[in-house]
C-alpha cells in the first residue's frame, strides 16, 4: 500500500512539473514576442506542440503567419483537419493561412463549403459564426447567421447575434432591418435601438433609410404600434416636428382610451426644440379631449407657457400677442384667481406691461398677486420685482426700489437677492445717481451668478469711463434713458433718444455705446443682420473698448442661433478664445466652440 502511495504521488509530481515547465516556456515565449524575438518564440511552440500537445495549436499557427511561414502552417492546418474532420475550427484556421499568404479565392472556396455543408442544428451554427467572428472573419460570421436562418426557416433567427455584426461592419441598412425584426416581439429593445442608431448614423440619408423601412413594415403590419413610435423618433432626429406630432396624434386616435401621455410627453420635446407651433398644436389636442381627461389641465397651463415662450424668444406677430393675452383671461375666468393660478397673473402682467404696454393694467394684476396670502416665496419675489420694474418704468422710483430691497432682504446672499440689488443699482443709473450706482455694482462684481457679476462690471466700467470724461455725466444721464426705453421695450423712442446725444453733446465719449444699445435694440426687433452689421463695426473698428468682446460673443450667439450659420459661430468663439481670454465670456464661448466642434455634447 505504501509503494502504491508513493507511486500515486511521483506520478503526480512528474504532472506537475510537467505542467509548470509548459506554463514557464509560454511565459518565456511571450516574452520573445513582445522582444521582437518571434523566432525564438516559433521555437518553443513548434516543442510544446510536437510533444503531442494540441492545446498548443493556436500559438503555434500564430507565430508561423507571424513569421510568413506559410507552408508550414497549411501543412500542421490540414493535418488538424484530417484528424479532426468534424472540428470546423480548423477549416477555419486554414483559410487564415490561404487568406494571409494572398490566396483569397481558397480561403473561400473553403468557406463556401462550410456553408454548403451547414446543418439544421441552432446551437452548431451559432458555434461557427462564432468561430468566424472570434477570427475577426465578421463578413463569414454574418453569412453563416444569413444561412443559417434559410437553413432553420426562421427569418427572425439570430437577430440579436446579427445586430453587432452589422454595427461593426456598418451596414445601416442590414443593422435597421434587424431591428424592424426584433422591436414587435421585444419593443422594450426600442432604447437600444435608438441609441445604436444616433451613434451610427451620420446624415439624413441614413435617417431616410430608417423611413423607407418603417413605412413599408407599417404598411405591412399596421398593428404593430412600436413602428410608428419608431417612426416618430426618426422625425425628431430629422426635426421634422410636424411630422412627429402628426403621427403621434394619429396613432393616439387609434388607440382605445389613449389618455394622451405620449403626445404631452412629445410636447415637452418640441417645446425644448423651440418647435413652438408644433408644440401649441399638441396640447390643443390634448385639450380637446375634456375636462375628464388628467391632462386637461396640464396640457391647458402648458399650451398657454408655451405660446408665452413664442412670443419672449421673437417668434412671434402681433396678433400672437392679443391672442396670449385671451388665453390668459380664460384660463383665469376659467379656475379663478388664487395661488394656484398666480403663476399665470404674473405672466400675463409681463405680457401686458412689456409687449402690449398696458402698464396700469398690468401694475393692478401684480398688486393682486402680491397680496394673495400663502404665496410661495420664490413666486412672491419675481412678482415684486416686475411689479418694481413697472414702477420704474412709469416714474414711480421710490414705489420701485422699496419692493426691489424687500427681496433682496428677505433672500440674502443668493442669486434672487442679488438680482434685487442689481434693479437698485440700475435704477441709480437710470435715473442718473451715478456714484451710488457704482458703489452698489462694485459690490456685485462678485456676486455668485455669473450673469449679473457680468453685468454689474460692464455698467460699472460705462460709468466709470464716461464720467472721467464728462464728471457731470450729461451725456450719460440721456443714455441711461434710452436705456430704460430699451429694458422698457419701446425701440422707437430709444433710439430717437439715442440720436439725440450727439446733437446735443458732439465728440462725447459714448459711440461704441449707443451703437452696443442700437445693436441690442435691432436684436429685441428681431433685425439680426441689421445688428450684425452695428456689432462688426463695434469690435472692428476699435478692438480694445469696452464692448468689443461682448460685440464678438453676441455674433456668435446670433450666427449661432438665429442666423443658422454655425460655421461663422464657431469662427467668433474662436476670436473669443484666442483675441480676448481675459473675457468675462471666455468660459462660455469655449464651451460652444467646442460643441459646435463635435468635441463634446450640448447640456
Amino acid at each position: 500500500m505504501k509503494w502504491f502511495c508513493a507511486i500515486i504521488f511521483l506520478a503526480f509530481m512528474g504532472c506537475y512539473s510537467t505542467a509548470y515547465a509548459q506554463g514557464y516556456d509560454l511565459q518565456l515565449a511571450q516574452q520573445y514576442i513582445n522582444g521582437g524575438e518571434p523566432q525564438k518564440a516559433l521555437d518553443i511552440y513548434q516543442k510544446l506542440y510536437k510533444s503531442d500537445n494540441e492545446g498548443y495549436f493556436s500559438f503555434y499557427i500564430k507565430c508561423l503567419l507571424t513569421l510568413k511561414k506559410f507552408d508550414e502552417a497549411e501543412s500542421i492546418s490540414k493535418k488538424m483537419m484530417r484528424k479532426h474532420p468534424e472540428d470546423d475550427q480548423y477549416v477555419i484556421t486554414l483559410g487564415q493561412v490561404y487568406t494571409q499568404s494572398g490566396n483569397n479565392d481558397k480561403a473561400n472556396n473553403l468557406y463556401d463549403d462550410l456553408l454548403k455543408k451547414l446543418p439544421a442544428d441552432q446551437s452548431a451554427i451559432t458555434n461557427l459564426a462564432m468561430q468566424f467572428y472570434q477570427s475577426s472573419n465578421i463578413d463569414y460570421a454574418i453569412k453563416i447567421l444569413e444561412q443559417g436562418r434559410k437553413t432553420l426557416n426562421d427569418p427572425h433567427q439570430f437577430a440579436f447575434m446579427l445586430v453587432p455584426l452589422y454595427r461593426y461592419k456598418g451596414d445601416k441598412a442590414a443593422l435597421v432591418n434587424e431591428y424592424l425584426n426584433i422591436l414587435p416581439a421585444t419593443p422594450t429593445y426600442i432604447s437600444s435601438a435608438e441609441n445604436t442608431m444616433s451613434g451610427m448614423f451620420e446624415s439624413d440619408t441614413d435617417y431616410n433609410v430608417l423611413k423607407i423601412a418603417l413605412l413599408k413594415r407599417i404598411q405591412k403590419e399596421p398593428e404593430q404600434t412600436i413602428y410608428i413610435n419608431l417612426l416618430i423618433w426618426q422625425y425628431l432626429q430629422q426635426k421634422d416636428f410636424d411630422q412627429a406630432l402628426n403621427q403621434s396624434i394619429a396613432l393616439s386616435r387609434r388607440t382605445a382610451n389613449d389618455n394622451g401621455a405620449n403626445i404631452y410627453d412629445l410636447c415637452h420635446t418640441l417645446v425644448a426644440n423651440q418647435a413652438y407651433d408644433a408644440a401649441i398644436r399638441g396640447y390643443e389636442y390634448l385639450a380637446t379631449k375634456g375636462k375628464d381627461n388628467e391632462f386637461y389641465i396640464p396640457a391647458k397651463i402648458e399650451l398657454i407657457n408655451t405660446k408665452s415662450l413664442k412670443v419672449t424668444s421673437g417668434k412671434y406677430v402681433d396678433a400672437d400677442l392679443l391672442d396670449l393675452e385671451k388665453d390668459y383671461t380664460d384660463l383665469l375666468a376659467e379656475f379663478g384667481r388664487g395661488s394656484s393660478t398666480a403663476f399665470a397673473m404674473q405672466r400675463l402682467a409681463r405680457l401686458q406691461a412689456f409687449k402690449l404696454h398696458k402698464f396700469a393694467e398690468a401694475q393692478k394684476l401684480l398688486e393682486d398677486v402680491v397680496n394673495i396670502p400663502g404665496l410661495q416665496p420664490e413666486l412672491l419675489a419675481a412678482c415684486k420685482l416686475d411689479l418694481g420694474d413697472i414702477y420704474l418704468i412709469t416714474g414711480r422710483q421710490w414705489d420701485a426700489t422699496l419692493l426691489y430691497s424687500q427681496v433682496e432682504k428677505d433672500f440674502p446672499n443668493t442669486d434672487v437677492g442679488q438680482d434685487a440689488k442689481f434693479r437698485n443699482a440700475k435704477l441709480s443709473y437710470y435715473t442718473g445717481d451715478f456714484e451710488f450706482a457704482k458703489l452698489q455694482l462694485d459690490v456685485l462684481k462678485a456676486a455668485t451668478s455669473q450673469l449679473i457679476a457680468n453685468d454689474a462690471l460692464n455698467l460699472s466700467l460705462l460709468i466709470t469711463d464716461n464720467l472721467s470724461a464728462d464728471s457731470a455725466g450729461k451725456a450719460l444721464k440721456i443714455y441711461a434713458r434710452a436705456d430704460l426705453l430699451i429694458f422698457a421695450e419701446q425701440p422707437d423712442k430709444a433710439v430717437q433718444t439715442l440720436d439725440s446725444i450727439d446733437v446735443k453733446y458732439p465728440g462725447n465719449a459714448l459711440a461704441n455705446d449707443i451703437l452696443m444699445a442700437k445693436a441690442r435694440i435691432l436684436i429685441q426687433q428681431k433685425k439680426y443682420e441689421d445688428a450684425v452689421v452695428l456689432l462688426k463695426k463695434i469690435y472692428g473698428d476699435s478692438p480694445t473698448n469696452l464692448w468689443a468682446d461682448d460685440a464678438v460673443f453676441m455674433l456668435g450667439d446670433i450666427y449661432e442661433n438665429h442666423l443658422n450659420n454655425k460655421a461663422h459661430a464657431k469662427l467668433f468663439y474662436q476670436k473669443i478664445i484666442t483675441d480676448y481670454p481675459g473675457s468675462l465670456w471666455i468660459n462660455e464661448a469655449r464651451k460652444r466652440f467646442r460643441v459646435i466642434r463635435g468635441d463634446i455634447s450640448p447640456t
